[in-house]
């Protein structure tokens, strides 16, 4: 609003230089930007990486595969001294890694080291873990709320990076712009300033 009235203020005023009215002209483009130009950016950037997470999740679903696991037996730990310092369990907790065996959708069996999935582990208990087609471990499918989430802030970020870039260069162009009103007056000062406080400078 201010930047609007400033546009009126200035669009017939005896006293309005021209880089005033640039200015103001230039602040009511960079509001226009920041309210309507950096949103629509942003939600165009959302749609496209919900859009691409989405179809991400879609294939991550039709290739992992949650399949059960038997405990086999838990695995030594290489750092059995560390593990009886409190101290250091404090600074590095870690998942009980386990000996487990489970059959891939496809039919074929295999065992493994993987993180335990309750504790303490115990021989013959079962759990379920994500592989592929082939058995192999893999990290759980993205879910899509997540990926709407992921989506959401990738926009906001965009619309946030549109209306910081655009107020920056505002700054910029005001200083550029104010460092050469400075220039003038100097140099109006200088060719006034010999005959200031004369009484005939006037005559």
């Amino acid at each position: 609003m201010r930047t609007a009235m400033g546009v009126w203020r200035w669009r017939r005023n005896p006293l309005r230089r021209q880089t005033d009215l640039f200015e103001a002209w230039m602040a009511f483009a960079a509001l226009l930007c920041v309210l309507l130009v950096a949103p629509a950016i942003g939600w165009a950037a959302g749609v496209r990486v919900d859009g691409t997470l989405q179809r991400a999740a879609r294939e991550q679903r039709e290739e992992r595969h949650l399949v059960p696991a038997v405990v086999v037996r838990p695995t030594p730990d290489p750092l059995l001294g560390a593990a009886t310092d409190p101290a250091a369990q404090r600074q590095t907790p870690q998942r009980t890694q386990i000996v487990a065996s489970w059959t891939a959708p496809d039919g074929s069996n295999h065992q493994g080291t993987v993180p335990a999935a309750e504790e303490p582990p115990h021989p013959g208990d079962r759990f379920r873990i994500w592989t592929d087609t082939h058995g192999r471990l893999v990290g759980q499918p993205l879910d899509p709320s997540s990926a709407s989430f992921h989506a959401g802030v990738a926009g906001l970020a965009a619309a946030l990076g549109i209306a910081a870039l655009v107020e920056t260069l505002r700054r910029l162009v005001v200083r550029r712009l104010m460092h050469r009103r400075y220039i003038r007056l100097d140099r109006a000062w200088a060719a006034a300033g010999p005959d200031w406080g004369r009484a005939d400078a006037g005559s």
